[in-house]
């Protein structure tokens, strides 16, 4: 028999009824549902190649959609041509509507994008969520309060990429600004993706996946190691929150303004990709390298960031700022991607397993630089050079036999290496390293004896064999090349049997004769070589492994 009803119980019965009530009818959170950027945009932002100078007109933009075109940008990837600040008059007209600048754009914005579209790309456009935009000396018109007059503008010219900066908000609450250009944007009924460039300021990663399809972690990126790595840091730890139409921004890339070197470019790039980033390249392609274009379009590293599975890569192991990074990033067939990312001002010896990855063996690993593949069936391991990264894709094996050098004692250099790095050039067979293209090098000379077969390498270097447990040991004479100038090179010589080292030549220069390495194979699965710059920086450091000779059952 039920008792009388307390008052309290009555008054806790109704509030728990109106939770319950708000959490049933609360609208939830829902990524865009427009099926744009399923995967990390890829393109080209002008601001760090021109800025707000002249030079930034309807020609240069139409010039990139050609070069894009013509030197396989588009064919790699790469579709939206976006420009930034500085492009439109200083004041809307009279009716309230946003004028491109008579000087840059004298046919207007629609001319440009109908340019870029004919050549297969989509185009990209800037304001900003306040009153004016980020430009300190002329500061144009911004989109607060003209949300939809904007969206609609943009819609008619024929934009399918809006970024949308931060400057001059007027303290109005970023979600409010961004969240009422989205809206502005969708009611153009024109597929626009659309960056929230906030710079991480609030957080948006916990609340702009219904917002936009990417957003800026941090603030503007430039051409330094420095400031490269304060950004990867802040951003390699939010893996959590990217995934399909919404993407973690940590700005665009780099790669090719040339205050960098060629390592630190390619880690740039294996990093932004290993992170499912947006790629959008902020050099000058009217003038940079052919190793620029080398690196942009290296189509294994650009399929990690196009994966459709979209996880960003998440970090499983770090030694800190200033150690070495193993970064892992699952992929839609079933591979995984893994980066051994050195940070340190020195060459380290990086290692993961197949069980550390969550990866049965055996296995494939290809390294999407050097293209060389070599299977295992547990250690991933690299000697990488100092801010460099090796980025291995690991893939199932059949675990079929695979070849290792014959019976009895052979030169090396008669067997296929399954893996090679080297500091300048390729690693050379039977020569020196010469200057830098394959082929170019002389007789292997170490302190005027010549030697007719080995390998020619400069630091840092790596060399890796498969011998299977079958080779119980090596021997080979090591020195710095006499093809070096006088008081140049200084190198160490280190051979490994897996992780383990079995010998280490020490310091050696261009003054020294060769010395001569024995090491025992026993039991090893794989024999690796590797030239260091004896820790006194690259200076010409050819270092020969000369008359390798190994011996095996």
């Amino acid at each position: 028999m039920l008792g009388k009803e307390s008052p309290m119980r009555t008054l806790a019965l109704a509030v728990l009824s109106t939770m319950v009530s708000a959490v049933l009818v609360a609208p939830a959170a829902e990524a865009l549902p427009d099926g744009l950027a399923l995967t990390p945009p890829m393109g080209f932002n002008n601001w760090n190649t021109t800025a707000c100078r002249a030079e930034f007109n309807e020609a240069m933009v139409k010039g990139i959609a050609d070069i894009f075109v013509n030197k396989g940008l588009k064919d790699a990837g790469y579709e939206y041509v976006n420009i930034d600040d500085c492009w439109a008059e200083k004041s809307r007209d009279a009716q309230g509507k946003l004028v491109p600048n008579k000087t840059r754009f004298p046919n207007g914005i629609k001319a440009v994008a109908d340019y870029v579209h004919s050549k297969g790309l989509k185009f990209g456009i800037y304001t900003s969520a306040g009153t004016k935009t980020c430009n300190k000396d002329n500061g144009f018109p911004g989109g607060l309060n003209h949300e939809e007059s904007d969206a609609q503008q943009f819609a008619s010219w024929g934009v399918d990429y809006l970024k949308y900066d931060n400057c001059n908000n007027q303290g109005v609450d970023a979600k409010q600004r961004y969240r009422k250009m989205r809206d502005a944007l969708k009611k153009t009924g024109r597929p626009i993706v659309f960056s929230l460039c906030e710079w991480g300021q609030n957080k948006p990663w916990e609340w702009a996946s219904d917002t936009g399809h990417l957003w800026r972690t941090t603030g503007d990126i430039n051409d330094t190691w420095p400031r490269t790595m304060d950004i990867y840091e802040k951003n390699v730890v939010l893996d959590s929150y990217a995934g399909p139409g919404h993407w973690n921004d940590p700005d665009m890339l780099e790669v090719g303004n040339g205050k960098m070197s060629a390592t630190q470019y390619r880690s740039h790039f294996s990093l932004w990709a290993i992170m499912a980033a947006p790629l959008l390249i902020g050099s000058d392609l009217r003038k940079v390298s052919a190793d620029t274009f080398t690196i942009l379009e290296n189509k294994d590293v650009i399929a990690l960031d196009q994966d459709k599975l979209g996880k960003q890569g998440k970090r499983i192991r770090t030694t800190g700022k200033s150690g070495v990074d193993v970064i892992v990033k699952p992929l839609a067939n079933g591979d995984k991607a893994v980066a051994l990312f050195n940070k340190s001002g020195s060459t380290q010896t990086i290692s993961t397993s197949l069980s550390e990855i969550g990866f049965s063996g055996p296995a494939q690993l290809k390294d999407l630089w050097t293209k060389s593949v070599r299977t295992t069936t547990g250690a991933i391991s690299a000697s990488v050079p100092s801010h460099a990264t090796v980025v291995y894709r690991v893939s199932k094996s059949d675990g079929g036999p695979r070849p290792t050098p014959p019976a009895g004692t052979t030169d090396l250099s008669e067997f296929e290496a399954t893996s090679s790095t080297n500091g300048w050039g390729p690693v050379e067979i039977d020569k020196s390293v010469g200057s830098q293209a394959a082929g170019d090098g002389k007789t292997l000379t170490i302190n005027g004896v010549t030697h007719s077969k080995g390998f020619g390498a400069h630091a840092a270097s790596t060399i890796e064999f498969y011998v299977g447990k079958k080779c119980s040991s090596v021997t080979v004479d090591v020195g710095v090349d006499d093809e070096v100038a006088a008081g140049r090179g200084s190198v160490v010589f280190e051979v490994f049997a897996d992780s383990t080292k079995v010998a280490d030549s020490g310091r050696l220069t261009g003054t020294d004769p060769a010395k001569k390495l024995t090491a025992s194979l026993s039991e090893a699965e794989n024999l690796r070589l590797v030239v260091t710059d004896a820790g006194d920086g690259i200076n010409s450091d050819h270092g020969d492994w000369a008359s390798p000779r190994i011996t095996c059952s």
